[in-house]
């Protein structure tokens, strides 16, 4: 069973730094196109809403980012980073649609009911991190001394 772990590990590893590296390379392949089009701008043969596009990419590319490096130290994937990668995705979508003139009532409540939810659940993940010592099926917090005490009397 070592052997499997060891090449499961090392697998990892590999695709993990891989994808840090693409990662970083799409960063830096899109600020580069930030400027390019920020240049078309200021020759006034560009779109604005292209620089906000990828300003809002780029956030998401540093968020994904974030999440693999934080996966190669502890090995798990914290919930709030993907959450808020998920909340910049859905809120650069929401700026494309605004800015094209293109978009349908329906189609932008659905978005902010999904940014809602996400929202929630990122406030949630926050305030109630499973380490925090809750006790079983309830949002109060307690700490041990208080527990004792408790007990006590």
């Amino acid at each position: 069973m070592q052997l499997h772990d060891k090449i499961y590990k090392k697998v990892i590893y590999a695709v993990t730094v891989t994808v840090l590296y693409i990662l970083l390379l799409a960063i830096i392949i899109e600020t580069f196109n930030i400027f390019r089009t920020i240049w078309y701008v200021l020759l006034k043969t560009g779109d604005l809403s292209q620089v906000v596009y990828g300003i809002l990419t780029i956030f998401v590319l540093i968020d994904l980012f974030k999440t693999f490096a934080d996966y190669r130290v502890h090995e798990r994937i914290r919930l709030t980073y993907v959450t808020d990668a998920t909340i910049l995705t859905i809120m650069r979508e929401i700026t494309v649609l605004v800015y094209s003139n293109n978009f349908k009532t329906d189609v932008l409540l659905v978005f902010s009911a999904l940014l809602l939810v996400l929202s929630i659940m990122r406030f949630i993940s926050i305030n109630y991190h499973p380490t925090d010592g809750l006790k079983p099926l309830s949002f109060i917090k307690y700490n041990d001394a208080e527990e004792k005490q408790g007990m006590q009397s």
